[in-house]
């Protein structure tokens, strides 16, 4: 009875691992007709557009996993580096990140650059500005130099921290966060020449020695920038940490989804990640999502784009099986979408979908 689920679920899993262009590019058209409605709210009365934290998440991650496919299909760059661009620019609007604003008594990150203050959510849109210098031949020189002082803010934050860690909110780390703002320090020097080696090495350093969890090899999900656990190692961190780690640290990538692998459950061929390891429990939250017996909803999408780049077919089969039962992947056209996860679930898996060519070498 389960041979007709497992089959219909993974009918396309080996093209998505393959990187099939006909997949890929339907997916990818699906976020430019995103991007193209944003510009068309922002341009007319029809309303403002997507915004606040997920805003922020839905263009950065459409800025990502459009520059992937530029780097995997140069043929298609010409199209998608503008767009690319545009996406990574608006992430970094101010209604984007009002909710941190708020959160630091009104301190807008980009203006608090000089201070000590880590505002380590603005890393996300930090790497799409890294990836889109490096997919779009005409990326402005104004936000290059925004860009540019965004990461020399990093550098030195990161380099003072003793822990390795940032604030995201005040008094508040996320290591998974902190693998973002190394990830788009990696990706500046790779664009830019500049040499990051002795910051990314610290954070890596760190991440071993205070971050990660020695019983389960997850990564703490909150901490204090004193390395003091405010959460327990979980799987929805780890797994978002170990795709922003591919692009600064490989070695460190595979470590964190190592552990990241050990939560996996299956049945009938199909793959789901636990969101707390042994000894460990709570209910999740928004970084998870709703957690079903333990199940994380997100750890189990963030575990694709590992699986895919570091060669684990089967368990991308697996977890691929996953996402298309609940994902409801849907065309039209020449379009491709996964109708329950909207905006943010499509981008996200256009980017963990086609992960792997800016990993580090």
């Amino acid at each position: 009875m389960g041979l007709l689920p497992r089959w219909w679920c993974g009918r396309d899993a080996d093209e998505w691992y393959r990187g099939d262009p006909a997949r890929v590019h339907g997916l990818a058209e699906e976020l430019v007709a995103f991007e193209a409605d944003d510009d068309h709210r922002r341009a007319t009365a029809a309303g403002a557009g997507l915004a606040g934290m997920w805003g922020l998440l839905a263009h950065q991650m459409t800025a990502l996993g459009l520059a992937q496919v530029c780097l995997e299909h140069p043929e298609w760059r010409e199209r998608y580096a503008p767009i690319v661009t545009r996406a990574a620019a608006r992430s970094l609007l101010p209604e984007m990140r009002a909710e941190f604003t708020a959160a630091w008594h009104g301190k807008d990150g980009l203006a608090d650059l000089d201070s000590p203050n880590g505002h380590a959510y603005l890393s996300y849109p930090a790497l799409a500005l890294g990836m889109a210098r490096l997919v779009d031949p005409a990326f402005p020189p104004e936000l290059a130099v925004q860009h540019d002082a965004l990461i020399a803010s990093y550098e030195r934050r990161l380099l003072d921290s003793p822990t390795g860690l940032l604030d995201t909110f005040p008094g508040e780390a996320y290591p998974t966060d902190v693998a973002a703002v190394a990830a788009g320090i990696a990706v500046h020097g790779r664009v830019t020449g500049v040499d990051h080696t002795a910051v990314l090495s610290h954070w890596a350093q760190q991440v071993r020695a205070v971050q990660i969890d020695r019983g389960t090899g997850l990564v703490l999900q909150r901490m204090g920038v004193d390395g003091q656990a405010h959460d327990a190692p979980r799987a929805s961190g780890t797994g978002l940490a170990a795709c922003f780690a591919g692009f600064a640290n490989r070695a460190l990538a595979e470590e964190l989804a190592t552990g990241l692998f050990r939560q996996e459950r299956s049945f009938l061929g199909f793959s789901t990640i636990h969101e707390y390891g042994d000894g460990y429990a709570g209910v999740g939250d928004m970084d998870s999502g709703p957690l079903i017996l333990g199940i994380s909803v997100s750890a189990t999408g963030f575990a694709l784009a590992p699986a895919h780049s570091f060669g684990h077919r089967d368990m991308f089969t697996r977890l691929f099986r996953t996402a298309d039962l609940f994902g409801l992947s849907l065309r039209s056209g020449t379009r491709l979408r996964f109708a329950t996860g909207g905006v943010v679930g499509n981008a996200l898996l256009l980017a963990f979908l086609t992960s792997g060519p800016e990993l580090a070498r």
